[in-house]
């Protein structure tokens, strides 16, 4: 199936033409083969303009190629206007399947015999269409018998073997990538397309994206930046998920936010904002933010809000990957090339034997050009190209498990250039990271992690005064002449420490916080004097 598979890749691109748009000393002897020995499939769209056949290519391709294009279409600084232009509409005009075999899915998904014993209403024609799924409309009559404006998306039928075919393809020339390429152990192909399969494969699973979108509308609850739709738990299944209709503006809709006066800064400013609390206050962030997800809604223009669909792919973040991002942020923005350097370093990505005087100097050749400029004037591929060109150069790895982070990055700039050019990203960035960095590091947060640990020092306190005082007989005083004192000060010590963890646990279940905070540190200092003192 690969070999087939491959073969109608290769079909579909070269009868597209875009074999025409790399430069001919750049393709490969095997695609030099393929485009000889295929010749009677060369270009049979010359009328078409380049957009619109490599935007056709990409859709008859399928949802794996589809959703490459959607990433390219934030980058506008990259392609061309024309060719970014259509690949925009693979975001939410992806070519329908019929309505009538929707219609049957969800009936069969929700073990019902007609559409009309859950909805009052359910049009057949999609409001929109994806690479993945498509969306209905529809009123549903809930348990009350009063009727909700939803929308319902459906998986498109039999897209579980193209992808499967299509991943499979991918694994095995990235395991063949990883044998013949010099620098595939610093882009790690096979780890990358592993990370990109789970990914794709959690995206087919709607009951994922359905608590998806439960745990990010909790996350953002009373937020005034960003709005989830409420999901329908009771009426969603794996190939079908009934949610609220939500009536807002498409972000990528400029001139009708401009019309009904939008505060365009400030709505550039809440997506990076959004984006940055929900990487680092909540480890849990939309990682699919490309502009056929994100709406502003239609109230308080003064004021605007986002409003995100499509929860299907998430990422998340272990604690020691936000704080290093956190750092190498800071150290960014207050230009301290040199730490920035040494993080590298200490975390891995680059060698340890790498100079780091030289490899400071490298990301200052690069990233100090883009400084005090508004967005507009930053030209983010050309400083792409330059980072690429230094990884290659000190052997940087690729870290799989930021690769839904970094695009995510790609779609949050691309929407801040479209939505307001003049954004200072860095200014806006900057407090907040400073903010978490000091929260991870200060008082509060050890005060935080020892609450976060009374459950636990709750179970194990009535077992801690006999530990305490077995561990003291043992120490060094225990096996002196009986003719010399022994110190019951540590014992003393250690009890009352037990005590004041006991009456911490207490206050903190009875949500007196201070008086918790207040005997937490009582017990630390005592605990520590009876250690000192044994």
């Amino acid at each position: 199936m690969s070999t087939a598979r491959l073969y109608n890749i290769t079909k579909t691109l070269l009868s597209y033409g875009l074999d025409e748009l790399i430069p001919k000393h750049k393709i490969p002897w095997f695609g030099k083969v393929a485009r000889g020995s295929l010749f009677w499939l060369r270009n049979q769209h010359k009328e078409k303009s380049h957009g619109l056949r490599l935007r056709l290519a990409l859709q008859e391709l399928g949802p794996v190629w589809i959703k490459f294009g959607q990433m390219l279409s934030t980058r506008r600084d990259l392609l061309p206007h024309d060719i970014a232009l259509e690949l925009a509409f693979l975001q939410d005009q992806v070519e329908p399947f019929e309505g009538e075999l929707a219609q049957k899915i969800i009936e069969k998904a929700l073990e019902i015999n007609d559409i009309s014993e859950l909805f009052s209403e359910f049009s057949q024609t999609p409001l929109a269409s994806a690479s993945i799924a498509q969306v209905h409309t529809a009123k549903l009559i809930d348990e009350h018998s009063i009727e909700q404006d939803v929308v319902i998306k459906v998986i498109r039928p039999n897209i579980h073997e193209q992808i499967n075919a299509d991943l499979a393809l991918m694994e095995k020339l990235a395991k063949v990538l990883a044998k013949v390429h010099n620098e595939s152990k610093r882009l790690r192909p096979v780890e990358v397309v592993k990370e990109y399969k789970k990914t794709l494969l959690d995206e087919l699973d709607l009951m994922r994206e359905g608590a998806n979108g439960i745990q990010l509308k909790r996350n953002f609850e009373g937020s005034e930046s960003l709005y989830i739709p409420a999901v329908y738990s009771d009426y969603s299944r794996s190939n079908v998920l009934v949610m609220e209709r939500i009536y807002g503006i498409p972000v990528s809709d400029k001139d009708a936010l401009m019309a009904q006066n939008t505060n365009m800064k400030l709505l550039a400013e809440r997506g990076v904002e959004v984006f940055f609390t929900q990487v680092f206050r909540d480890s849990f962030f939309h990682a699919d933010m490309h502009p056929g997800n994100i709406f502003v809604s239609r109230e308080h223009p003064e004021n605007p809000m986002y409003i995100g669909i499509d929860c299907g792919i998430v990422g998340t973040l272990s604690k020691e990957d936000k704080r290093y991002l956190a750092e190498n942020f800071i150290a960014f923005f207050n230009r301290d090339y040199r730490q920035v350097a040494q993080l590298h370093v200490d975390s891995g990505w680059v060698p340890h034997d790498t100079s780091i005087e030289e490899f400071e100097f490298a990301i200052r050749t690069v990233c100090e050009p883009i400084f005090n400029k508004p967005l507009a004037e930053i030209s983010f591929g050309h400083v792409l190209v330059n980072l690429f060109n230094t990884a290659r150069r000190f052997n940087m790895q690729v870290q799989p498990q930021l690769v839904l982070l970094q695009k995510t990055l790609l779609y949050v700039e691309g929407l801040g250039r479209q939505l307001y050019p003049q954004l200072d990203l860095w200014k806006t960035a900057k407090p907040f990271l400073e903010d978490w960095v000091k929260q991870q590091v200060g008082p509060l947060s050890i005060l935080k992690q020892m609450y976060a640990n009374l459950p636990f020092w709750a179970e194990k306190m009535p077992e801690l005064p006999d530990l305490i005082y077995q561990n003291l007989k043992r120490a060094p005083h225990a096996h002196q002449p009986q003719e010399q004192k022994v110190s019951h000060k540590p014992l003393i010590l250690g009890l009352f420490g037990s005590a004041t963890m006991i009456m911490a646990t207490l206050c903190y279940l009875q949500y007196d916080l201070v008086a918790a905070s207040i005997a937490i540190g009582l017990s630390v200092i005592s605990f520590i004097a009876a250690w000192r003192s044994a």
